[in-house]
């Protein structure tokens, strides 16, 4: 859409009074709202303001203006000099009540639009800072989304090292018992007990004294996206290491 015709389009749209809808505050709730979105608020309740004072100053205009014209009226037939002066001085008064009546009627009349002019601008200034605020969120999004799968990928991956590692133990120290014997391998798990057998989240409820042997089996765990290959290989790796570092 080009932007003779966006905003020929905004212009037929009616924009309720933004600073007098919580929901409209509820879009800066987090944020806080910008200079520019502040600036355009206040400007908008100094012209609200402005309107509900003319409105009671107008009320009490027309009032004393009632007041002075039946004064008037009931002072017309009047002779003495001090009757004369205050029909004199309420046809003053009501002259000027007249004025600033017709006064404060124009600037009622101009204040609609002025107000609505605001309004528009402050949508539009709420506007910008919404979908800015949507354009960034989404960016955020996606980058934690990224992060979470890549995350997830080395969980796993670390998942099979860690049963990779179980599995070990549980294979040297079965590999020990038939070839040195358990009373052997008791006076030595005694002097050596540093040590775990078995799955490692099932160590803290594990007996004491026991090797774990029977805790739960993470190997089941869901391993889409992993190279599974490369992890054995890295797994193998390791172990091969360590095992030139003994020799």
């Amino acid at each position: 859409m080009s932007d003779h015709d966006f905003q020929s389009a905004i212009s037929k749209i009616k924009i309720p009074m933004l600073i007098l809808d919580q929901k409209w505050h509820r879009l800066f709730a987090l944020g806080g709202k910008p200079d520019d979105v502040k600036e355009l608020e206040a400007k908008e309740n100094e012209l609200l303001k402005r309107e509900a004072e003319l409105k009671k100053e107008l009320k009490d205009l027309k009032k004393v203006k009632e007041n002075l014209m039946a004064s008037v009226m009931s002072n017309m037939e009047g002779t003495s000099d001090l009757v004369s002066k205050k029909l004199d001085d309420d046809k003053r008064l009501l002259e000027e009540c007249k004025e600033r009546i017709a006064a404060a009627e124009d600037e009622q009349k101009d204040l609609p639009a002025q107000t609505s002019e605001v309004n528009k601008e402050l949508m539009m200034a709420t506007m910008d800072y919404c979908y800015d605020k949507l354009r960034t969120n989404s960016n955020e999004a996606e980058e934690i989304t990224n992060w979470i799968k890549d995350v997830r990928i080395q969980l796993k991956k670390n998942v099979i090292r860690k049963h990779n590692r179980e599995i070990n133990n549980k294979e040297i120290y079965s590999y020990m018992h038939d070839v040195f014997g358990m009373e052997v391998l008791n006076l030595f798990d005694m002097q050596n007990g540093d040590f775990y057998i078995g799955i490692a989240d099932d160590r803290a409820e594990a007996p004491e004294g026991s090797n774990g042997e029977n805790g739960a089996d993470l190997s089941n765990i869901e391993l889409e996206d992993v190279d599974l290959d490369a992890v054995s290989k890295e797994s193998k790796g390791s172990d091969d290491n360590n095992d030139s570092n003994e020799d």
